[in-house]
């Protein structure tokens, strides 16, 4: 059977759209449907999402070509970690940083407006890959034979067809669902609100971590302003969901003043620079990452709690694997959109997965636990982190892809 395309994809975030990179750089023609128009893909509006992105990550994007899109002012890097648990200076913070590796930093940080503006801007260019914005769909599925994408666009109903569908639609995935593929969702009942500051003193390219009374505040740095050369922050600060409405109705001066206290001052005074945006906490595990003709990627497969910022880098990952599982399946003469060739992604993506989404999770509901064992425990998880060398050289592992990374459990079996 002739189809228009190799794969049909559906969404048209970065993940969705570098997959179809990945794929045309290794001779596939893909399709990537999008309910969004063109503009907004080419000139996504500032979200207030920093995305930390470790070594490994920035090589796939610079071999996607997409990190050359990234304007320098775009592009933070990241020389340290702390994480510090109650008031700052309160109880020694674990610290990680990249020395011993090799590398000068542990990663780097980029605004998430900025990565779709260059994802859009090397998937619209690159030959073999076809842009569908505009495009309403209205069902999928799959049979012995191919995948369909029934969608309107333009006021007609039209449809696709190709040996795979890969559904890219977010953590919320209406294709899965359609799809029949059910997933393991945890509300933590929990929002993060995320703004830019304008802080007083040098960050240093140093993160933090701070867990206290109930409220978590991530303190990112970021590259100075490109305008007037000011320094700049992200302040990510995730609390209970009433809590966060009463927090996005304060004053943009009270915020800012609430934050540098809740951040001991360590940076001086704080100016709020942008609109604070808010985003609930859901965390989700797909029961697979494939089936018959159809694979899930991104944040459709796995979306993690960002308390560890892994969420795009897993999203990379899952690109790589995928892309690499079609070509082999393609070499040998097979269905790239058989059950038994996309096995191979299911494997080797869920393996990389699952000690990150469940040791991000375990992280999670260990510092949001306020009673007294849980503060006693992680207190001393800190502690033993800071004086276990090993333990975090495998968490800088994670990070810089030098030196073994975290000993992988099995994941859990699907069901």
């Amino acid at each position: 059977m002739q189809h228009r395309s190799d794969v049909l994809i559906v969404g048209a975030g970065p993940v969705g759209l570098l997959l179809s990179v990945a794929l045309a750089q290794s001779g596939f023609s893909a399709t990537v449907l999008e309910l969004q128009d063109t503009q907004v893909l080419a000139d996504p509006p500032f979200d207030g999402r920093e995305i930390a992105l470790t070594h490994p990550s920035r090589s796939v994007l610079q071999q996607l070509g997409a990190w050359q899109h990234l304007a320098p002012h775009e592009i933070g890097m990241l020389r340290e970690a702390q994480v510090h648990d109650g008031p700052l200076g309160s109880h020694r913070a674990m610290q990680l940083h990249a020395g011993g590796t090799g590398m000068d930093n542990l990663g780097w940080i980029v605004p998430n407006h900025a990565l779709r503006r260059a994802a859009w801007a090397v998937a619209s260019t690159t030959p073999g890959v076809t842009i569908i914005a505009g495009a309403r769909v209205e069902s999928v599925g799959t049979s012995a034979r191919q995948a369909s994408v029934h969608f309107t666009h333009e006021g007609s109903r039209q449809s696709q067809h190709a040996p795979l569908v890969v559904a890219a639609d977010s953590r919320f995935s209406g294709v899965r669902r359609q799809l029949g593929i059910g997933a393991s969702m945890h509300d933590f009942g929990r929002s993060v609100i995320v703004c830019r500051m304008r802080v007083e003193r040098d960050h240093g390219e140093i993160t933090h971590e701070c867990f206290d009374h109930h409220s978590t505040l991530a303190i990112l740095p970021l590259p100075p302003d490109p305008h007037d050369g000011s320094r700049r922050i992200s302040a990510v600060v995730t609390v209970e969901g009433a809590q966060a409405q009463r927090l996005l109705a304060l004053p943009a001066e009270d915020y800012a003043a609430r934050i540098a206290a809740q951040f001991g001052h360590r940076l001086g005074a704080m100016r709020l620079v942008s609109e604070r945006v808010s985003y609930p906490l859901v965390a989700v595990w797909a029961h697979h990452f494939v089936g018959p003709r159809c694979a899930l990627a991104g944040d459709a497969a796995v979306g993690t709690h960002p308390v560890t910022a892994h969420g795009f880098n897993l999203g990379l990952a899952g690109i790589q694997a995928l892309a690499e599982t079609l070509s082999l399946a393609r070499r040998r003469g097979h269905d790239i959109g058989a059950l038994r060739q996309l096995a191979r992604y299911e494997r080797l993506h869920r393996l990389h997965a699952w000690p990150i989404f469940a040791g991000t999770n375990a992280i999670v509901q260990l510092y949001t636990d306020e009673r007294s064992p849980a503060r006693l425990l992680r207190r001393a998880v800190l502690a033993a982190s800071e004086n276990f060398p090993p333990l975090k050289a495998a968490i800088v592992a994670q990070l810089t892809g030098r030196r073994p990374a975290w000993p992988r459990r099995a994941p859990p079996s699907a069901h």
